[in-house]
């Protein structure tokens, strides 16, 4: 008889896409959270993946249980029952990091930028090849057949040290998350510990400060507009009304013109991240350059609807996104709770 995965907290967003991914491969599937109906719900209901309520007797057969990080002894039943009956199971950033080493495996980590790079990552993966992703903004797809896993690798509470990707972009250092941080130098130690895990390439702004004192074991490739000190460079930048243009050197030798349907210099950035990572993994350029073209974007971070201020926000720039961070951070955790 299969395994089944049970997810506890199936509704956050990293918990439902990640069900739905399994759910794809052709795995068996539940999972239980709280009655209340959360936006995340749908596309497991669509998929016809049981949601029960939390109830001890959902921990039963041959399953393995993977836990929404915000559940504890103290405020669920299913992991005190398990807690008391030895019976285990992984966080959601365990599970993935175990998951993982079946793939050739690319994560994209950094304080800002990473699920916009994420996202263009797999959009561009997946049309090359069959590949399998999960992406911050709670969407992903699963593929039985994949060779490839593109991930984003969060930082938060150190979440990102079970993981041990091949290849990973790193898009920036900044003091984020105080809540768990106690510095920049704290927040660049975790990165730096991240970095030491990567196995075949690592990515990184070579314009961050920090970033430039990163240490590795496996080759670092940085990226910047900068030819000085740069492996990959983006020069020639075009702006029209159909988006950006730019031409990649690496290393001197000329990869050609590169087209996204976006704006800005950070956005240039993160496709040539993404270039200079599937160049440097043995993908056609030409494919790349194709498919660069057609990625529209990922869903907005700040989006949701908010029913007693009816207010609602679109991207907002880097600067007043840190500054209000702690207060949307709070606002999604009501509206979608995640992980």
């Amino acid at each position: 008889m299969p395994k089944t995965y049970h997810f506890i907290g199936i509704k956050g967003s990293g918990m439902s896409a990640l069900a739905l991914m399994l759910h794809q491969m052709g795995h068996k599937v539940q999972g239980s959270d709280v009655e209340k109906y959360y936006f995340t719900q749908r596309g497991l209901e669509q998929a016809g993946i049981t949601i029960l309520p939390f109830d001890e007797k959902n921990l039963d057969g041959d399953m393995e249980i993977i836990a929404g990080n915000a559940f504890r002894p103290d405020n669920n039943v299913e992991i005190a029952y398990a807690d008391q009956n030895g019976i285990s199971y992984k966080r959601y950033h365990e599970f993935l990091g175990s998951f993982m080493r079946d793939f050739v495996s690319m994560g994209v980590a950094g304080a800002h930028g990473k699920t916009s790079t994420t996202g263009m990552l797999s959009h561009v993966l997946s049309h090359i090849t069959d590949t399998s992703f999960l992406i911050g903004d709670g969407t992903g797809r699963g593929s039985a057949n994949a060779k490839y896993f593109v991930f984003e690798s969060d930082e938060y509470e150190r979440h990102f040290m079970p993981y041990h990707p091949e290849y990973s972009i790193i898009t920036n250092i900044d003091f984020d998350h105080p809540d768990y941080f106690t510095s920049l130098e704290d927040v660049f130690n975790a990165f730096n510990d991240y970095a030491k895990q990567i196995t075949k390439g690592l990515f990184v702004y070579g314009e961050d400060a920090e970033l430039r004192k990163i240490t590795a074991n496996a080759p670092i490739y940085y990226y910047g507009f900068e030819v000085e000190g740069n492996d990959f460079v983006a020069s020639d930048l075009l702006r029209s009304t159909t988006g950006s243009t730019f031409t990649v050197h690496f290393r001197g030798q000329e990869l050609g013109q590169f087209h996204i349907p976006t704006f800005g210099r950070h956005n240039i950035m993160n496709a040539t991240a993404v270039i200079g990572l599937l160049y440097t993994a043995g993908f056609d350029l030409n494919l790349v350059r194709e498919h660069l073209k057609t990625f529209a974007g990922v869903k907005r971070r700040f989006t949701e609807k908010l029913s007693m201020t009816q207010l609602l926000s679109t991207t907002l720039p880097t600067i007043q996104q840190k500054s209000l961070r702690p207060w949307m951070r709070l606002v999604r955790n009501t509206q979608a709770r995640k992980l």
